[in-house]
């Protein structure tokens, strides 16, 4: 384990009320693109994804350890947990949402939308009613180096909704460039979205019927890199991978400050006994800083 000195940059004085570690924890090195970390609180330990090496790492938070998950792994890139704690994740090389079982069978949760299949779902959240929300960008399929290269079929990239009931895929907004990370509001009943291409974060109204409405841009981004994958703390501040930092911003939209890392970022989760300890995937490696607050109450909490 590698300590990296803390470089936060801050932008308004908000942020005096996150504090924490006066360094950064580097736990593995060895990945060609990490992403997807997911928090496993009743085994202690966090999955995340190596798209490139087509695999699914371990690491073992009472021991320090790293061992595989699953290897082929479907060039997993985002996961997340459901209500009873199984492993969701979007497989870009079978191009398909999936869920892991209790036992470790693997069941396809949606990988097809009006009969075309999908491009290759890139990230995925799940509310607190059972439905599943995943993006769906080509990344995937532009090439054999996250997955393998094929046509796109389905008309444009889109933001989907999987009912718990009945198990269909439906749309849930469709005017997006290249949407890419998600995450919901305390309430849930708004969305933020990333769009990597167009360089911004749009929050949506959710309606009852599954379906997004409005979609003001949030926050925008002008600087090194573009937005991935982001999370909400206990407090509602959006934390959002930007390049080589992670950005933290106020409810109303307000860059607060970054966290500067050694190399590009992908993606964060929230973890550990407290839920303050932030996980998050870069380029090679798989970072932590623990802080003195808590990331926003998982679905699977009790």
């Amino acid at each position: 384990m590698d300590l990296i000195p803390v470089e936060f940059e801050a932008f308004d004085k908000r942020i005096a009320a996150v504090s924490g570690d006066k360094h950064v924890e580097r736990l593995y090195r060895g990945t060609r693109w990490a992403e997807g970390p997911v928090y496993f609180p009743a085994g202690r330990f966090l999955v995340w994804s190596d798209i490139p090496n087509d695999r699914l790492l371990r690491w073992d938070e009472q021991t320090g350890t790293v061992a595989p998950f699953r290897q082929p792994s479907g060039y997993v890139n985002g996961n997340t947990l459901d209500r009873e704690g199984r492993l969701i994740s979007c497989e870009h090389g079978a191009r398909r949402v999936t869920r892991t079982e209790h036992d470790g069978s693997v069941t396809t949760l949606a990988d097809r939308w009006q009969g075309d299949r999908l491009n290759s779902p890139n990230d995925v959240v799940v509310r607190s009613d059972g439905s599943i929300w995943f993006t769906d960008p080509p990344y995937g399929i532009l090439g054999d180096y996250e997955g393998h290269r094929a046509e796109q079929e389905v008309d444009g990239c889109h933001v989907y909704r999987i009912d718990p009931l009945s198990g269909r895929t439906s749309l849930a907004a469709g005017d997006f460039s290249r949407p890419n990370g998600l995450a919901f509001s305390l309430d849930e009943r708004s969305l933020l979205v990333t769009d990597t291409e167009e360089r911004h974060i749009r929050i949506f109204d959710v309606r009852d019927d599954g379906t997004l409405a409005g979609g003001r841009v949030f926050a925008e981004h002008s600087g090194e890199g573009s937005y991935d994958g982001l999370r909400l703390d206990d407090a509602g501040r959006v934390w959002a991978a930007v390049g080589s930092s992670v950005h933290c911003y106020d409810p109303d939209g307000t860059l607060l400050g970054r966290l500067i890392l050694p190399e590009s970022v992908s993606n964060l989760v929230f973890g550990g006994p407290k839920r303050n300890r932030v996980f998050i995937t870069a380029t090679t490696s798989l970072y932590s800083v623990m802080l003195n607050i808590r990331g926003a109450r998982p679905v699977w909490a009790p």
